[in-house]
């Protein structure tokens, strides 16, 4: 199952998510992420944050969802906006874990055998849990 996690600057949120989705998700799906108005770099403390985590960030970078546009770019299964842009607005800061939380959250699910409705319906759910 392949899923694609995006933000505006992808830089940090959604490259936390996408390390996290392939960790945790042990081999059941496949992340990637993407920005509309990519920064061209990680941020480096995401970078540490995942090292310190001990999750892989080789590979990782900041990338235009125009990559995911292409012909032979792989066929997404889900796309998760982690934030948004809209009326002006900045990505929130979060307390907690809930990157971490809603990923174990969508994991702890047979995502790979829902059907779409069924799919968007749970990301719905765990996207609006406080």
């Amino acid at each position: 199952m392949n899923i694609l996690v995006l933000c505006t600057g992808n830089s940090a949120r959604s490259i936390l998510l996408e390390s996290l989705l392939n960790h945790l998700s042990e081999g059941r799906v496949t992340a990637f992420s993407a920005g509309s108005q990519p920064a061209g770099r990680v941020h480096a403390e995401a970078l540490r944050l995942l090292a310190e985590k001990g999750y892989a960030t080789g590979g990782l970078r900041s990338k235009s969802w125009d990559e995911f546009g292409a012909d032979d770019a792989p066929e997404m299964d889900a796309v998760i906006t982690v934030c948004g842009r809209a009326a002006g607005e900045t990505c929130p800061i979060w307390p907690g874990a809930p990157l971490r939380a809603r990923a174990e959250a969508l994991l702890s699910h047979p995502i790979e055998s829902m059907e779409r409705a069924e799919l968007a319906t749970l990301l719905t759910e765990i996207g609006t849990a406080p």
